[in-house]
């Protein structure tokens, strides 16, 4: 079986407060995650809510970035969904929590849009 892409889920702890909740750095590093990856970049969005905490999405060719931050927990929420052999999602990952400066890290990848074969689909209706 193949997939349509790869999603990566991560939680990063322990990541510097200033950098969290400044919307021009968070999307800065969220950018270059995506050119660090190999992404084409096609447009990206942010906003800053108040008191802290910034969320937005990066748009690339093979799919997206998206992040919100919780800057006062020194924690944010990261997902990278590629498609296509191109792009690598952990790359990202990795830089973003060398430049979050996460203390700890965890990710999970999950396979998208799993396809099957014609001869497996017709086993598998058997």
């Amino acid at each position: 079986m193949q997939s349509l892409g790869r999603h990566v889920l991560a939680e990063l702890y322990g990541c510097r407060f200033e950098v969290l909740n400044d919307i021009e750095k968070v999307e800065d590093i969220m950018v270059n995650a995506a050119l660090e990856a190999g992404a084409e970049i096609r447009e990206f969005v942010f906003h800053k809510f108040s008191p802290q905490g910034v969320s937005g999405v990066v748009v690339i060719s093979e799919s997206h970035l998206a992040i919100h931050t919780w800057p006062e927990l020194g924690y944010a929420a990261v997902d990278v969904f590629t498609c296509g052999e191109k792009v690598d999602p952990w790359d990202a990952c990795k830089y973003l929590e060398h430049m979050f400066g996460a203390n700890y890290v965890s990710a999970s990848e999950i396979k998208r849009g799993i396809i099957q074969d014609q001869e497996e689909r017709l086993v598998a209706n058997i």
